[in-house]
């Protein structure tokens, strides 16, 4: 038996699409709603067999949300004020929220906002598992599978609500972590966000060059795989950087005055210093890949003790201050 009767999915993209095929194929879900701006983008979904049925956002989609088991907000954060209040008057009594968000305390005010007094239903999470495509077109049962996904409880948050949540990620082939919100934006800023911004900003920098079609065409594998992320949604990462961007700006700023280290030791020639900081970045990168797929699903202190260590070893490689 299905262990979600009734899914709705607000946001058929990659992400939301990708859960909905992995529940499928695991045989943890009865029926699947979309909910989406794009006709053709809800055209692919169905024609996929995400959904079962589609609603454009100006449809009369709410009357879907009653009798849902579990709704997925996987829509640009920016969205999700509007969408949580416009969930909110027809949540079940034991309808669960949840949302796929790269930022979680900008989503846990507006849902605090939106249900009120029915916050126990909602669960914030963080699916770490992406691609630089797109849209239904892009979504693939395999995405998460050994990925992790954050879940990030509020002390409202029911015990019921929290499991079921859990237990559809693991459905969908994740290990499942909880952190922290603050803690959470804190570390999502560093390891994913900032990289981003990099990409995104050196990519940008090179196509404004009067001569960018000569570096273009000499650049190779490195260039490419360094900038693959600068290929994502402009508006998901627009809508990232700004949610988070008080976290953002502090690791923009740590990288800058990291960056204009380097930067010294390349202007006095010191090799030694510049091999020894390459070395510690090896080291750690080679550590944290040989054991970002080491825990076992469940054993949660473990893995979060893993990322405190690693973060640690990428702040040493940088030759940050340990205090912020």
């Amino acid at each position: 038996m299905a262990s979600i009767g009734k899914l709705v999915v607000v946001g058929v993209g990659l992400i939301g699409g990708s859960l909905a095929l992995a529940l499928r194929d695991a045989r943890a879900v009865g029926e699947i709603v979309g909910i989406g701006r794009s006709r053709r983008n809800l055209d692919d979904a169905r024609s996929r067999r995400i959904v079962d049925r589609a609603y454009l956002l100006d449809d009369a989609w709410q009357a879907e949300i009653a009798g849902a088991d579990v709704v997925v907000v996987a829509a640009p954060v920016a969205q999700f004020a509007a969408l949580f209040a416009a969930l909110a008057p027809h949540l079940g009594p034991h309808t669960v929220v949840t949302d796929a968000g790269s930022s979680k305390q900008d989503v846990i005010e507006a849902a605090r906002a939106a249900f009120g007094a029915r916050i126990a239903q909602f669960v914030p999470a963080h699916p770490i598992a992406g691609s630089e495509q797109s849209g239904a077109a892009a979504a693939t049962a395999s995405l998460y599978r050994d990925r992790s996904v954050i879940v990030t409880p509020l002390a409202e948050t029911s015990a019921a609500a929290l499991a079921q949540v859990e237990a559809m990620w693991r459905d969908a082939g994740a290990r499942v972590a909880r952190l922290d919100a603050g803690a959470h934006d804190r570390i999502f800023a560093a390891v994913s966000h900032l990289p981003h911004i990099i990409a995104h900003t050196l990519v940008a920098e090179l196509a404004a060059r009067a001569d960018a079609e000569a570096f273009f065409a000499q650049a190779g594998p490195g260039f490419a795989d360094f900038t693959r992320i600068a290929a994502s949604s402009p508006e998901m990462w627009r809508d990232v950087a700004l949610a988070n961007r008080h976290a953002l700006l502090d690791e923009i700023r740590m990288f800058g005055e990291a960056l204009a280290r380097v930067a010294a030791l390349i202007e006095d020639g010191d090799g030694t210093a510049l091999e020894a900081l390459f070395s510690r970045s090896r080291e750690a990168r080679t550590r944290w890949e040989n054991a970002r797929d080491q825990p076992a699903a469940g054993d949660r202190d473990q893995q979060l003790a893993g990322d405190r260590e690693r973060a640690r070893d990428g702040e040493d490689a940088l030759g940050r201050s340990s205090s912020r």
